[in-house]
């Protein structure tokens, strides 16, 4: 573990990660998009990291889900221990050429990983990257991401797209929920044994889903 990223260590005994977004009441009360902010746990619901949205208030009521945003997030220490940089992009696939890419850095400023959308006209594909920009994993979700009353699981997958090894999870949270407000809860399974950095990217890929396909109020229904 001594050569592990400052804070990362809390992920290397974890096969499991929940990502539960809290609730705003401003935005329950008057639909205005907020800065999200997430507690990321453990599969005993234990926080281990926090995590608060970085960008123009601008952004988030003229692009919302299309939005640059930087995430912080910190260990329970109010240490900054993983970055996420998403920048303005495409969320069409008729937009080859200027798809989603997402860059996860621990510590803030070393790179950790990548996140790349992936060209498809039917399904949501995405590419998980080391820090040399060389594939790792594949990540495929599902036809329609709408989830009428049950989860929507993206498949973490080998490069062959054949084996999966883990999923991504948005878990149903219910009508009221997905009405008066956009909180999403998440749920990553990937193998004990993963590089903890290649996890942290995991977490990144959650943020850049939940952006791309539940933004929306109602999506969950």
């Amino acid at each position: 573990t001594h050569n592990l990223p400052p804070g990362l260590e809390y992920l290397n005994q974890l096969d499991r990660i929940i990502i539960h977004q809290q609730v705003d009441l401003l935005e329950a009360i008057l639909g205005t998009e907020t800065s999200s902010k997430y507690e990321i746990k453990n599969h005993l619901g234990q926080r281990v990291y926090f995590a608060v949205e970085e960008n123009a208030c601008c952004d988030r009521q003229v692009c919302s889900p299309l939005r640059a945003l930087t995430m912080r997030i910190a260990d329970s220490a109010g240490r900054e221990v993983i970055r996420v940089i998403r920048p303005f992009r495409c969320n069409s696939c008729w937009c080859p050429c200027f798809l989603q890419e997402l860059e996860v850095q621990s510590p803030p400023g070393t790179t950790a990983g990548y996140v790349v959308q992936n060209w498809d006209p039917f399904l949501p594909k995405f590419t998980i990257q080391n820090q040399s920009k060389e594939d790792v994993l594949k990540i495929i979700g599902p036809y329609a991401t709408c989830g009428c009353f049950e989860d929507v699981d993206f498949e973490v997958k080998a490069l062959n797209e054949m084996t999966t090894i883990g999923k991504i999870s948005k878990y149903w949270s219910g009508f009221v929920n997905n009405v008066f407000t956009n909180t999403a809860n998440f749920g990553i399974q990937v193998p004990v044994d993963l590089d903890v950095r290649m996890k942290a990217v995991m977490i990144g890929a959650c943020f850049l889903i939940d952006l791309m396909f539940f933004e929306n109020s109602l999506d969950g229904l």
